[in-house]
């Protein structure tokens, strides 16, 4: 279910399904860079103003689904005007800097972007640009990213799956919503 804050601000009520703190696991493949299975965790908030704020950190994982080393970092702002035309600032650990644009679908809860402008530090490495798809599916967040450079023309290079996490408060909340189960608690599932 997609709950819309009181103080969220209006203009960002269509993206109100990305908020919250989402973690799951996906791939990475691409050509030139090593192919592994990576943990997620994305984080998109508010604070009353015209924009989400968005931080995402991923990690290389073992075999057995243990975190090895950081995979990437980025974090960024997201915007949406009336005419359902999302705008992105991200900066990623790499020392990339992106412009993203795109739009959210009509009658669903899903976001097709790519990058309109990269800067990148001397540090950085080979980057052109790159698309990415996000979409609410199942009550679940997932994506998929397209990446290009000078010498690989644009394709897919990571995707994830990824489960909202629910705090504490979120779980006394509720609790409190519950109905009154009766003392055995089996006739709640009748």
């Amino acid at each position: 279910m997609i709950e819309i804050p009181s103080d969220l601000n209006p203009a960002l009520v269509p993206l109100a399904f990305l908020l919250g703190t989402w973690e799951g696991a996906g791939v990475s493949d691409f050509p030139g860079a090593e192919k592994c299975n990576f943990g997620q965790s994305v984080t998109f908030s508010h604070d009353g103003r015209d924009f989400l704020e968005y931080h995402s950190h991923s990690w290389v994982l073992d075999a057995d689904g243990n975190q090895i080393r950081p995979l990437e970092s980025e974090s960024g702002y997201w915007r949406i005007d009336k005419d359902r035309q999302v705008e992105i600032v991200m900066v990623r650990d790499q020392g990339i800097v992106e412009v993203w644009y795109g739009e959210l679908a009509d009658q669903k809860p899903q976001i097709d972007i790519a990058t309109d402008a990269v800067a990148r530090t001397a540090a950085s490495g080979p980057y052109s640009g790159g698309k990415r798809l996000y979409g609410y599916v199942k009550s679940d967040l997932m994506w998929v990213g397209e990446k290009a450079t000078p010498e690989v023309p644009l394709r897919p290079y990571m995707s994830a799956h990824l489960k909202k996490v629910v705090t504490p408060e979120e779980v006394a909340e509720m609790a409190r919503n519950l109905p009154d189960m009766p003392d055995d608690g089996i006739a709640f599932f009748k």
